[in-house]
C-alpha cells in the first residue's frame, strides 16, 4: 500500500534535485492529463504534454507502481491499422483522501476518491464546543469513517479546510473571527489524534483548487479564476496560470469588509455596509426572523421556507443575489478572470429558484461591470453541490498528490 515518503533530512546534491524536480513535474503533468482525458493512450499523453514517448512510458510505470493509474484492456486501432494500444486511466479504487471542513455552525467530515468524488460524509453540529472539542470530535469521526469505508484502500492524507486566515506552513488557524479562534494549532492537534500528517488551507482557496482539478470549466479556470464564497463567511480566492494566490500572511481574498452591502447594516468592525455583515448566512437568518419568515434566526429554516415557495424567503435570496452581483462585478473589473465561480446557499441548496437567482446576479454584473461582456458565460455557479465542503477539505490533500505524485511510496 503506498505511503508518503519521509522528508529528506539532508539536502541532495544540486544536480540530483534538478533531475528529481523535473521528473516530478513531468509526472504531475502526466497524471493531470490522465485525470482530464482518461482512459487515454500513452501516445496521446505524449502529444498533450510534449514529453517523449519513452518518458511517458517510464513515468506511467512509476505512477502505476504507486497505484495512481492502471492499464485497461487493449483497444483495436482505428480502421484496424497498426498495433492495438493499451489505454491508461486513474486507479480510483486504491486510495481515499480524508477531509475535515470546519464551518461556523458545524464540521463536515468526508472521504473522497482520486477523482474528487465524495464517497461518504457526516455533519457534526458544534453547539457551544470550543476548538479542542470540535477538532477531537472531527478526528474521532474521521478515524471511524476510515475504519468503516476504506476497505483496503490507502489513505493519501488528511486535509483541513476552514474560513478565516490560516498558516499553511504551521497548520495553525491564525484567526477565525466568527468561531472566535485565534492561533489554534489545528493541524498539530488533528495530527496528534490521528497519527497522520494534516495539511491545512483556507476553504475558498481549497475550493478554487477543486475547480482547477475537477470542475467542468477547469481548462478555462486554469488560465485565470476568481472563486467567490458566500456563506457565514464571505471571501474569495484568486488563481492565474493554475497557481492559487496566497499573498503575504495568506491574506489574499479577504473581501468581507468591502463596502458593498446595505448601508444600514452595522458590522462587528464598527462600520456599516460591509459585504459579509449584509449577505452572510447569519445575516440572512436574522433578516428572515425580523421579517417573520422564520420564528428564530436560522439560515436552514430560511432555505426550507424558500424551497416551500414562501415568496418572502425567495425575495430575501433575490436581494442577496443582487448584492453578490455587485461584489462579482468589482472582482471581475479588478482581476478580469476567464471564469468567476460563485458558491452561494440559494444556488446550492434551493434548486427551485437557482436559475432565477443566477439571472439576478448576472443582471447586476451586466449593469455594473466595465469589462465583463458576457456574464452568463463568465460568472457561473459551482457544480459541486452539497458535497462541496467535504470536497474542499479533501482537495487540500488531492491537490498535493496531483502536484507531487512521486511523493507517494511505490508498492
Amino acid at each position: 500500500m503506498p505511503t508518503l515518503l519521509p522528508p529528506e533530512t539532508t539536502a541532495p546534491p544540486a544536480d540530483t534535485l534538478v533531475t528529481t524536480d523535473r521528473r516530478g513535474t513531468n509526472a504531475s503533468a502526466i497524471l493531470r492529463s490522465i485525470l482530464d482525458e482518461g482512459p487515454v493512450a500513452r501516445s496521446t499523453i505524449a502529444r498533450r504534454t510534449g514529453l517523449s514517448a519513452a518518458a511517458v512510458s517510464r513515468l506511467c510505470q512509476d505512477l502505476a507502481a504507486r497505484d495512481l493509474i492502471r492499464e485497461l484492456p487493449a483497444r483495436a486501432p482505428r480502421a484496424n491499422l497498426g498495433r492495438p494500444h493499451v489505454p491508461v486511466d486513474l486507479d480510483d479504487r486504491r486510495h481515499v483522501a480524508g477531509g475535515i471542513h470546519v464551518a461556523v455552525p458545524h464540521t463536515t467530515v468526508a472521504l473522497s476518491d482520486l477523482r474528487g468524488r465524495v464517497l461518504v460524509r457526516e455533519v457534526l453540529p458544534h453547539g457551544d464546543a470550543g476548538p479542542e472539542r470540535i477538532l477531537d470530535r472531527a478526528a474521532d469521526t474521521l478515524d471511524r469513517l476510515l475504519r468503516e469505508h476504506t476497505a483496503g484502500r490507502g489513505v493519501l492524507g488528511i486535509g483541513l479546510a476552514t474560513g478565516g486566515r490560516v498558516d499553511t506552513t504551521t497548520g495553525d488557524v491564525v484567526w477565525h473571527n466568527l468561531l472566535g479562534w485565534r492561533d489554534v494549532p489545528a493541524g498539530r492537534l488533528l495530527a496528534d489524534r490521528l497519527g497522520r500528517p494534516v495539511r491545512v488551507e483556507n476553504h475558498s482557496r481549497a475550493l478554487a483548487r477543486a475547480e482547477l482539478l475537477f470542475g467542468p470549466l477547469r481548462h478555462r479556470a486554469r488560465r485565470s479564476l476568481v472563486h467567490l464564497f458566500v456563506g457565514n463567511m464571505v471571501d474569495a480566492a484568486l488563481s492565474t496560470a493554475g497557481t492559487v494566490h496566497h499573498g503575504p500572511g495568506s491574506a489574499a481574498g479577504e473581501i468581507a469588509h468591502l463596502p458593498l452591502g446595505e448601508s444600514t447594516v452595522r458590522c462587528p468592525c464598527g462600520r456599516t455596509g460591509c459585504l459579509q455583515a449584509s449577505v452572510s448566512d447569519r445575516a440572512m437568518g436574522e433578516r428572515a426572523a425580523a421579517a417573520g419568515v422564520v420564528p428564530v434566526p436560522s439560515f436552514d429554516a430560511l432555505v426550507a421556507a424558500a424551497r416551500a415557495g414562501d415568496d418572502r424567503a425567495v425575495d430575501l435570496f433575490r436581494q442577496r443575489a443582487r448584492v453578490v452581483g455587485r461584489a462579482a462585478a468589482l472582482l471581475l473589473d479588478l482581476v478580469n478572470p476567464d471564469v468567476l465561480v460563485v458558491v452561494e446557499g440559494g444556488l446550492v441548496l434551493v434548486p427551485e429558484i437557482a436559475p432565477m437567482l443566477l439571472a439576478e446576479l448576472h443582471a447586476e454584473v451586466a449593469d455594473r461591470s466595465q469589462v465583463c461582456v458576457d456574464p452568463a458565460a463568465t460568472v457561473l455557479p459551482s457544480t459541486f453541490g452539497p458535497d462541496l465542503l467535504g470536497l474542499a477539505a479533501g482537495t487540500v490533500v488531492l491537490d498535493d498528490v496531483y502536484s507531487h505524485p512521486l511523493g507517494l511510496g511505490a508498492t
